[in-house]
């Protein structure tokens, strides 16, 4: 029944997700073949809505699922219990600050960082993804700003010759942009195509960033 529920999840199908766990409560624990908790599988599809319907029947969440989905209270409850477990991974293979990030929970970052959470810790995935390059890439200010003030690197390289700057470039984010080329940020870097900040901020028609680039240096 497991697979039925992450099918309907997958279509969107919040009356079915319903009936399912209805039928069987144990379903609100559910994990994906590789580990991923189904509220959190839900979030990564952009199905808040039925990611509130599972938490709503108080699943058990790890310290990872609570980072992603927001459950400061379960995140505190775990990291007293197991300091060490804010270095440790997901089954996706990130840490509980990158996944609190890139969800945009700033609170939980917040809390991370001063248990000792390394914010420069790089994931596990083929873009080797960082706290920092999930909240640029999903347009968190607020988190990118905690992590930048707590020392986030402003110049790293990810997946495709990426960097922070490039990415907010390419998502025309001038506040982001302005943020971190304050704190160090490169305007001139290019990803291993040969594409620059402006170039990625003109494809997708972000003429103001290209602009407000081209004041700063970049070419």
């Amino acid at each position: 029944m497991s697979q039925a529920l992450f099918d309907a999840i997958q279509a969107g199908d919040i009356v079915k997700v319903n009936e399912l766990l209805a039928m069987d409560p144990g379903l609100k624990d559910a994990k994906t073949k590789d580990g991923v908790h189904a509220a959190v599988y839900a979030l990564y599809l952009g199905r808040k809505g039925i990611a509130d319907a599972i938490l709503a029947r108080e699943p058990a969440l790890d310290l990872h699922a609570a980072a992603t989905v927001g459950d400061f209270r379960r995140v505190q409850e775990l990291v007293d219990e197991n300091p060490a477990s804010i270095h440790t991974y997901s089954a996706d293979g990130f840490p509980p600050l990158g996944l609190a990030a890139y969800m945009g929970h700033a609170d939980i970052v917040e809390y991370l960082i001063s248990q000792g959470a390394d914010v420069n810790q790089v994931g596990k995935n083929p873009g080797k993804f960082t706290a920092l390059t999930g909240a640029v890439a999903e347009g968190h200010y607020r988190v990118a700003k905690i992590l930048v003030e707590a020392g986030a690197d402003v110049k790293y390289w990810y997946g495709g010759g990426f960097t922070p700057v490039l990415e907010a470039a390419a998502n025309g984010d001038l506040e982001i942009l302005e943020l971190l080329v304050s704190h160090g940020g490169d305007v001139a870097g290019e990803t291993e195509q040969g594409k620059t900040a402006i170039s990625l901020a003109l494809e997708k028609g972000h003429t103001e960033a290209a602009e407000w680039l081209r004041k700063h240096g970049a070419k």
